[in-house]
């Protein structure tokens, strides 16, 4: 095998023949555990690596860039806006590509050089436009790697716990988000300019390290074949009785075939099955995705989400040191008011695998509203203002760690609700990366409107307009929330894995039982409507 070809099996984790020995340490690095700490770091990384460089940035325009005092601001507006915007425009590309590669571990390396490139070009930068690439360059990377990332965490464990897991990444990412600009700001001002890209670069370090370690599940079963009975420590031990059946067989395996009587309820014409009359149009994945009321829902719950998470980034400081004189350090510690609450969303996430994830995000929209509105309370340099502040603060972050989690795993649940309704519609690589790529657009707009509107609202007409404005906004995402979020409110919902691995045959049969015994006259399209319910995409 030559250099390209040994190259691209490293990339990949193919096997390269049958005598081939399994990688050292295979089954801690392909367990669950280790695949989900991966992420999680990757995320942190990338969460770490925007949020670092935010106290630094005026600095590098003005004494670096040469940018006048009175122009900083408006530089820092727009390095603001290209990040989210390669976000939100690189995000739907990476999907789109990343479920068209064999394998998840390639564009993740390629997303963490992309992110090493990006914070070179920042630290050595002198010029605005060389500022603005590396910008632009993070924005992609951070595409790639919540993405991917993602991705990888359906793939290694499956619908049934997505909840539980993705809410490890949202913590992972509260406090990116904390302590980002907390320990960027100490280090600048205590050890200087480069010292906080040294600590960038230790931190990509890390990160590399475990991304090249990591190996994905359908990589590790390669090896089962050779194994049929693991013993302890032969490196399999992790992987289910499902994966070890994939392994002694050349073919991927697919999803089950439907049954006689689903088969024919699925091929009603606005499903975009397969009828008897041949083979329908397919459209493409994001099409299909897109087509899906549900996820629509889910989507613009992201956007508004990401809208209040990041509202406070342009107006917190300046208030703190307007009402309270705290400096740089002081406005970095009230973030964490907001940041302890998402130390709770792995158990909001086990709870939205467990009973749905209608309820949960429908509740932290609501919740936070009360809170929003009493920060107009808030208004003068006092202990007890202090301590109202931060409680307040404290309740809108409850109110934020109970959305994320649930809207994250109800993309899942949409996707495999799709596959589930017409097995192989997305193709042999699924549609995750693409379902999680309008995911972080929608998450990336959110993240352009708040410091927008936040900001906007604040300088024109007051703190406490703000705040109640941004209270209605809360309001605008709950209301589509308590009604599409896990299947229309009116029809009957799969509230649990269990449910939801059913279909039609647990939930489905006891409705048409309902439907037989029913006196009411009913149109044929109701009564598909009924028992389908579990699979209703809008």
């Amino acid at each position: 095998m030559g250099i390209a070809g040994t190259l691209k099996n490293f990339l990949s984790g193919e096997r390269v023949d049958a005598h081939s020995t399994p990688p050292n340490f295979l089954e801690i690095r392909s367990s669950k555990t280790f695949i989900i700490f991966t992420i999680a770091v990757a995320v942190f990384t990338d969460i770490f690596l925007y949020g670092i460089i935010v106290p630094v940035i005026p600095f590098a325009l003005s004494n670096r860039a040469g940018v006048a005092e009175d122009s900083v601001q408006k530089w820092v507006s727009v390095l603001l806006a290209v990040y989210g915007g390669a976000l939100l425009v690189g995000s739907p590309i990476a999907g789109f590509l990343a479920d068209r590669s064999a394998s998840r571990r390639l564009p993740l390396l390629v997303g963490l050089l992309a992110l090493g490139g990006a914070t070179v070009m920042l630290c050595v930068a002198r010029v605005v436009w060389l500022i603005i690439l590396g910008r632009i360059l993070q924005g992609a990377a951070a595409a790639i790697v919540w993405v991917v990332g993602i991705a990888l965490l359906v793939d290694t464990v499956g619908e049934e716990r997505i909840g539980e897991t993705l809410g490890w990444v949202s913590s992972a990412m509260g406090i990116g988000f904390f302590l980002a600009p907390l320990l960027g700001g100490i280090v600048y001002e205590k050890a200087g300019y480069y010292s906080v890209y040294y600590m960038a670069f230790a931190l990509i370090a890390v990160d590399i390290v475990l991304r090249l370690a990591l190996i994905e599940k359908k990589i590790a079963v390669q090896w089962v074949v050779e194994t049929p009975t693991p013993l302890s420590g032969s490196g399999t031990a992790d992987l289910t009785d499902e994966e070890k059946q994939q392994g002694s067989e050349a073919n991927v395996v697919t999803e089950p075939q439907p049954t006689a009587n689903r088969h024919s309820l699925n091929n009603d014409p606005s499903s975009g099955n397969a009828s008897s009359h041949g083979t329908k149009f397919k459209w493409p994945p994001v099409i299909t995705l897109l087509a899906s009321r549900r996820l629509l829902t889910a989507l613009w719950g992201c956007v508004v989400q990401g809208s209040l998470m990041t509202a406070f980034d342009s107006v917190l400081p300046l208030f703190v040191e307007r009402v309270f004189g705290w400096n740089s350090v002081g406005a970095g510690l009230i973030f964490l008011a907001l940041t302890i609450p998402s130390f709770i969303s792995p158990a909001i996430g086990y709870l939205s695998d467990s009973y749905g994830p209608r309820w949960l995000a429908f509740s932290g929209f609501i919740f936070a509203i009360p809170f929003w509105i009493l920060l107009r309370l808030v208004t003068h340099n006092t202990l007890g203002q202090k301590v109202l502040f931060s409680a307040l603060l404290l309740f809108i972050g409850v109110g934020l760690a109970l959305v994320l989690p649930p809207l994250m795993a109800e993309i899942t649940y949409v996707v495999e609700a799709k596959e589930r309704e017409q097995p192989g519609r997305f193709g042999a690589t699924g549609a995750y990366a693409q379902a999680y790529g309008l995911f972080i657009a929608a998450f990336a707009a959110g993240t352009l409107i708040g410091p927008v509107w936040a900001g906007y609202v604040e300088d024109s007409a007051g703190w406490g307009t703000m705040t109640w404005s941004l209270a209605l906004f809360s309001l605008v995402g709950a209301v589509p929330c308590v009604i599409w979020t896990g299947g229309y409110i009116g029809d009957r919902n799969a509230k649990n894995a269990e449910e939801r691995a059913a279909g039609v045959q647990a939930l489905g049969e006891r409705d048409e039982e309902m439907v037989v015994g029913s006196e009411s006259p009913r149109e044929d399209s109701e009564i598909l409507h009924s028992v389908q319910s579990v699979q209703k995409e809008g």
